[in-house]
């Protein structure tokens, strides 16, 4: 349910009077960009995959397998880590008018409906078929 427009007023005045009264906390309470959480799993990631190639290097250079191997392991969730994005956490229900709470669908994958569609049609044409109804 959207805020109106007083609502939103009152929200920007209090704003403006928590950063007034206390930058720093109001600042901390913002949060982190998406660019810093996005620089922070690349920093992360990039650290483990050169600790994973240390690892390598030193399991190959004094023959131990089991070292090699967790530095590889190592590289690649490194790797996967700074190449994946942040999981964005949206909203889990809604509000209705009278206040009460439904939980959200969950998201479909996309395509879904036109793939059940297709097969629901070749289920179709299959009994068609088999109960003597060639007819395309």
């Amino acid at each position: 349910m959207p805020l109106s427009e007083h609502e939103q007023r009152l929200l920007e005045q209090m704003e403006q009077a928590m950063y007034a009264e206390d930058p720093k906390f109001a600042s901390a309470m913002r949060g982190r960009s998406s660019r810093a959480r996005q620089r922070r799993r690349l920093l992360f990631g990039g650290i483990g995959v050169v600790v994973g190639l240390v690892l390598v290097v030193l399991g190959v250079a004094r023959s131990t397998v089991p070292i090699a191997v967790v530095g590889f392991v190592l590289m690649l969730a490194g790797a996967a880590f700074a190449a994946t994005p942040e999981r964005q956490g949206g909203p889990v229900g809604t509000v209705d008018a009278s206040g009460a709470t439904t939980a959200r669908a969950p998201p479909r994958p996309a395509g879904t409906s036109s793939r059940a569609s297709f097969l629901a049609r070749l289920e179709q044409r299959w009994d068609r078929r088999r109960d003597g109804g060639w007819g395309g």
